[in-house]
């Protein structure tokens, strides 16, 4: 059994899930605050866990559809129990293998790309779903500049690619997104790391027009 799937079933069961939104809610918010969502919008969130982030954006008036995607069937029937508004949707896949044909104008993703087999797949398939001037926020507070999270992996016992700002830069940049980076700090946080460093978000915009060599 795919031990990421694995374990967030586990989470699912423990109640680690509402753990989860505890831990990055407060930087999610403040990030998501400063998105400007000024006309009507599709969005997809890509590892949903419980479903928290989708059910915030649903409530939105612009929002038309938010569809979140997760590898964990528990964490899905999670999000399904907790669904608020019409406009939520909850799949049981991962990004790599998701047949979908549609297209969305914001996609999202926290604490979940570097478990992906590939991320130079995965966000191959993301630049794909993404309509063209949409954007995707990649969310992590594991990344190799901080140095009080690396040894996340160890501790958990399976597979988180760890990369740096730069190289997580340059994953989305060699993918074709126009790229920029901001660190999201928690100043009254007991956690040295998350006054100091923060979680990374890599924001990438799929250019209007595509241009080939």
């Amino acid at each position: 059994m795919d031990i990421v799937r694995k374990t967030f079933d586990e989470w699912a069961q423990s109640g680690r899930a509402k753990l989860m939104e505890q831990e990055h809610g407060k930087n999610v918010s403040k990030f998501l605050e400063k998105v400007s969502f000024e006309k009507s919008f599709t969005f997809l969130d890509v590892g949903c866990g419980n479903g928290w982030v989708v059910r915030k954006i649903s409530t939105d008036p612009k929002c038309k559809k938010a569809v979140g995607i997760d590898k964990s069937k528990k964490m899905i029937i999670q999000a399904r129990k907790a669904k608020k508004n019409s406009n939520e949707v909850y799949v049981h896949t991962d990004i790599e293998s998701w047949k979908y044909s549609g297209k969305f104008d914001f996609i999202f993703s926290m604490e979940a790309l570097y478990y992906s087999d590939s991320i130079e797949r995965a966000l191959k398939k993301i630049f794909k779903l993404l309509k063209p001037g949409g954007h995707f926020f990649c969310g992590t507070d594991f990344y190799a500049d901080n140095k009080a999270t690396i040894k996340w992996s160890k501790m958990m016992n399976m597979q988180m690619h760890l990369h740096s700002k730069q190289e997580w830069r340059k994953f989305f940049v060699d993918t074709g997104f126009e790229t920029k980076t901001k660190q999201v700090k928690e100043l009254k946080s007991k956690k040295k790391w998350k006054r100091e460093m923060g979680t990374l978000f890599i924001i990438g915009k799929k250019p209007k027009r595509e241009y080939s060599n």
